[in-house]
């Protein structure tokens, strides 16, 4: 028999979404497989719409939200499973997109974490804005992928068809052994939401595991469904976010260094918003510097004794992707160099 898998839903107030995606997700072609949403203290119907509709699958409740992190955390620890798939509600399946990715983390131990190919489900033949063909991190830290460089969304022609070791994958469709997910104990819920996932690979890779992408199987994000692009409490938690992941996951001398680089690239980033007519963008920046300077402390007390020279990790690209975007105008992974 195959190893065991549950699909963990987090859902907030995402009836439609599970109205339109929840079907194809229960005709998954895997033989052990449960299939459970865990409610995030939701405030319309999603939980009696479930309960009515869908008796087949397993209802866990939380009594608040808790954001991505939380969430997910106080869910799983109700779930038992080989494997755990985080995906979001917002995301339509192929029929045979979880075997590919068990089988190739069955073959390797060291594999902790992976995903499938993430494509747009608006736009079905274009890869997508959260995960695309596997996470990258820049030198300083800036989170990218394959086949999407910032808002820039690459036609999938098979160009990346080839099993490969990544820096992150995404949490619209994470797939990760239950033990592993136990090891590193989850996700940060001080993060709440937002590059979450990407601190937990980098536990992950410091502990010595591999993360990587699965082309041969496949899914569709809308994206956007639970916080939209466009939101300043976005903006926010990216740039708050990333600080942290860095402090926790670096070395101390090499933190100090990436970090102050960063926060100054982040400074051309609060005046491109002042000058653009964003003022709530701008904003949202400072704050996620002020909040991150305010948390070193905490954050320094969750430093791991094992992290590991940042550019040893396979994902890393060794140079700015703010520069070869912005500046060299590269628009394609397959550019970079």
């Amino acid at each position: 028999m195959n190893p065991s898998v549950a699909v963990v839903i987090l859902n907030w107030n995402g009836k439609a979404f599970l109205e339109q995606f929840l079907p194809g997700i229960l005709l998954s072609e895997y033989d052990n497989l449960q299939v459970v949403v865990g409610d995030n203290g939701s405030t319309d119907d999603s939980v009696a719409f479930l309960e009515q509709n869908f008796p087949a699958v397993k209802v866990l409740k939380n009594d608040s939200n808790y954001g991505f992190a939380g969430g997910y955390n106080q869910v799983l620890a109700r779930v038992e499973a080989d494997y755990f798939v985080l995906l979001n509600s917002d995301v339509e399946v192929t029929p045979n997109w979880i075997k590919p990715v068990i089988d190739l983390m069955e073959n390797d131990p060291a594999i902790a974490a992976a995903q499938p190919k993430i494509k747009s489900q608006l736009s079905k033949n274009y890869f997508e804005y959260a995960g695309a063909a596997g996470g990258y991190l820049d030198i300083y830290a800036y989170p990218f992928c394959r086949g999407r460089l910032f808002n820039v969304y690459e036609q999938d022609k098979g160009q990346y068809n080839q099993q490969s070791e990544v820096f992150w994958a995404s949490g619209a469709a994470f797939f990760i052994k239950s033990k592993c997910w136990k090891e590193a104990d989850g996700l940060d819920a001080d993060l709440f939401a937002h590059m979450e996932e990407i601190d937990l690979c980098w536990r992950l890779k410091n502990m010595d595991y591999k993360v990587v992408y699965c082309p041969d199987a496949e899914v569709f994000h809308v994206g956007g469904g639970t916080l939209q692009t466009e939101n300043p409490f976005k903006t926010y938690l990216n740039f708050r976010n990333s600080l942290i992941i860095m402090q926790k996951n670096l070395p101390a001398g090499d933190a100090v260094f990436r970090i102050t680089i960063r926060m100054w690239i982040d400074f051309v980033a609060w005046w491109h918003f002042l000058l653009s007519g964003k003022p709530k963008f701008t904003l949202a920046v400072s704050k996620g510097h002020w909040h991150f300077i305010k948390s070193i402390a905490k954050t320094n007390r969750k430093r791991k004794s094992f992290q590991k020279p940042y550019q040893s990790h396979a994902g890393v690209y060794g140079h700015s992707i703010v520069w070869s975007f912005f500046i060299k105008k590269i628009r394609y992974f397959s550019k970079l160099t």
